[in-house]
């Protein structure tokens, strides 16, 4: 069984590979779509990259805001990678050279998130804007590299000691989002090698859970206490 899940998990990440395809795929890409592509959408500009980009799920709408789009992670998981490279250390990027970045649930998978911070606020110009995400609440994924979660108090110290400016840190999902997205996971891994049924499948949790889940937040947890994690927006002076 968990064979079979984990190669759907695979199979959901090519097919739904845009962030609008995953919008409805649990209730924690629902609440993440509706804070980080507002954020996108008013803060990205120019010469941009994108920090730990993954299979580059924001990739189609951030390219439809910026006049360039370069990307960077430790290994190519998406072919096309521009910097393959430690972001500890992103040496083979000059001073100054970026008018924006993004950096989705990057820095819980980071052994040192200040120096990381520092590197980004390096490799940035003056006055470009830094949209970051980051997990509240999360289960261990990724592991062994798996090593922080964050407050929305910790990710603003974190950000200000490295020089940036806070513009806005907004929550994404609640309790009822941090729950449903454990089942939805399962619900749709479990029908997505069956031809039909799965749409079938995607379309039950879409209104079941997603939708309930995240009414049940913003009816329940209006202070974010159980916040999922955070979108943040800074600016280097």
């Amino acid at each position: 069984m968990s064979g079979l899940l984990r190669k759907n998990r695979k199979r959901i990440n090519e097919e739904l590979n845009t962030c609008h395809k995953r919008r409805f795929f649990t209730p924690l890409t629902y609440g993440t779509y509706g804070v980080t592509i507002p954020a996108i959408a008013n803060y990205a500009r120019g010469k941009l990259i994108d920090i730990g980009c993954g299979d580059m799920p924001y990739k189609d709408f951030i390219t439809s805001k910026v006049s360039n789009y370069d990307t960077f992670d430790i290994e190519e998981r998406t072919e096309g990678v521009t910097f393959i490279g430690d972001i500890h250390n992103m040496d083979m990027i000059d001073d100054d050279s970026y008018d924006s970045a993004v950096c989705f649930e990057v820095l819980e998978h980071v052994q040192h998130p200040a120096k990381a911070l520092s590197e980004i606020f390096r490799i940035l110009k003056s006055k470009a804007h830094l949209i970051l995400s980051v997990p509240h609440l999360s289960r261990l994924h990724e592991e062994p590299h798996d090593y922080f979660r964050y407050t929305k108090y910790g990710i603003r110290l974190l950000l200000e000691d490295a020089g940036f400016k806070v513009i806005k840190i907004n929550a994404r999902g609640d309790i009822f989002s941090f729950l449903g997205h454990q089942s939805s996971t399962f619900f749709v891994c479990l029908f997505w090698h069956i031809p039909v049924i799965k749409h079938v499948a995607f379309f039950i949790n879409k209104w079941l859970c997603v939708r309930l889940c995240h009414f049940l937040d913003k009816a329940f947890d209006k202070n974010h206490i159980f916040a999922c994690g955070y979108t943040c927006v800074a600016q280097k002076p």
